[in-house]
């Protein structure tokens, strides 16, 4: 059955709220959307700030301002070179180099997470028409995850290409599941019960290879990873996702217009003269793309794709330029605030230790995905 959306989204048509001077830009000032985006970017600030001051090192609020703020990094084109291309670091004062250099890259990281997430979660619930489609349900995580953990076990040499490995790893567990979910053609239905097969699969190759690894230190890290983590990221992290990401948002964007057209359902698109089918699968490249990054440089955090795009919908409607923008924001908010509020939280039990963001996405998402399929069941589309 091809009618697994909500009526609001099978409703989806252009936008014609007012737009100052009626550009073609003007839906960027919704007022909904652009409450969300403040209200969102004031969250990952305060977040962002809070976890900066946190650590060995402990540091007020305002010593984290004024380093943040510090014009001597803000604008020295060296300290830039040496975060966003590898350079040398030039030197720095200690308060400058534990917050740009040590703490700030576990925001920025959690921001790229967030964000990708979210817009991947978006293009998978427009390509199946199901609010309850993301990369984790659609097995695209646990693909990625899997050619990654590979990785470490047996390819250690091919670390710096892990978006390249994790891409190719999301890729395949998604071509999986459309050769498993056609019949001439695909269905919603058939996508989502294909992903949870395959993913399912990949899961337990991925728990396979712990039995490989011989040392330690490297078990740790690759449980911690396959939970989904920021702890100890840094810039060489950055610099790996945010390539992939500009890359995977752009595409994004671009695409909403089909995205749209996606969720009126399989003939009106193809009334439209769309080629549904290449689209689906374009569009699904897109998501792909957007997950393995993330899943290349923070691991497997769950439920963010499920949660946000959901939560931005039902703020912003389901015209996909907004929806997009407003995962952007939205996004990063729960997965930084998600991070921060897991380390407060043990900070209060007296505890220095810290427990990995996909954790606490999981224990929020897991009962926010019930709601959904409760939804769901009460609208007779499940």
């Amino acid at each position: 059955m091809d009618d697994t959306m909500s009526n609001e989204q099978r409703s989806v048509g252009p936008d014609r709220t007012a737009t100052p001077g009626g550009t073609r830009l003007g839906w960027l000032f919704d007022r909904n959307l652009v409450s969300l985006a403040v209200l969102s970017t004031l969250l990952v600030v305060v977040s962002g700030i809070v976890q900066v001051s946190h650590g060995p090192f402990r540091m007020s609020y305002a010593e984290v301002g004024r380093s943040l703020t510090d014009q001597r990094v803000l604008f020295d084109v060296e300290v830039w070179k040496a975060f966003l291309l590898g350079h040398e670091l030039p030197e720095m004062s200690n308060s400058n180099l534990v917050v740009w250099y040590m703490r700030l890259p576990r925001v920025l990281v959690g921001v790229f997470v967030g964000a990708n997430l979210a817009v991947s979660g978006a293009i998978f619930q427009a390509v199946t028409r199901n609010e309850l489609a993301s990369p984790f349900i659609l097995g695209v995580s646990s693909g990625a995850g899997a050619a990654i953990l590979l990785t470490f076990v047996f390819l250690g040499g091919l670390v710096l290409y892990l978006p390249l490995i994790a891409a190719a790893g999301g890729a395949l567990a998604f071509l999986v599941v459309y050769t498993i979910a056609w019949k001439n053609g695909t269905s919603p239905v058939r996508l989502v019960l294909a992903g949870v097969i395959v993913g399912t699969i990949f899961t337990s190759l991925q728990q396979g290879m712990f039995f490989f690894l011989q040392d330690i230190s490297v078990a740790k890290s690759a449980r911690a990873w396959t939970v989904g983590s920021l702890i100890g990221t840094d810039w060489e992290q950055i610099r790996m996702v945010l390539p992939w990401s500009v890359l995977a948002v752009v595409l994004a964007l671009a695409g909403a217009r089909q995205l749209n057209v996606l969720l009126l359902g399989k003939n009106t698109a193809k009334s439209l003269g769309m080629n549904v089918e290449r689209v689906r699968f374009g569009l699904s490249s897109v998501g792909v793309l957007a997950a393995a990054a993330t899943i290349a440089v923070a691991g497997i955090v769950s439920f963010v794709g499920l949660i946000v795009p959901h939560m931005v919908r039902n703020i912003v409607g389901s015209d996909y330029k907004k929806l997009v923008v407003g995962c952007l924001f939205a996004g990063p908010a729960l997965v930084v605030s998600a991070d921060v509020g897991a380390r407060l939280f043990f900070q209060m039990l007296g505890s220095r230790g810290q427990i990995p963001v996909g954790i606490v996405t999981g224990l929020v998402g897991g009962p926010y995905f019930l709601y959904l399929m409760r939804k769901q069941e009460a609208l007779g589309n499940i």
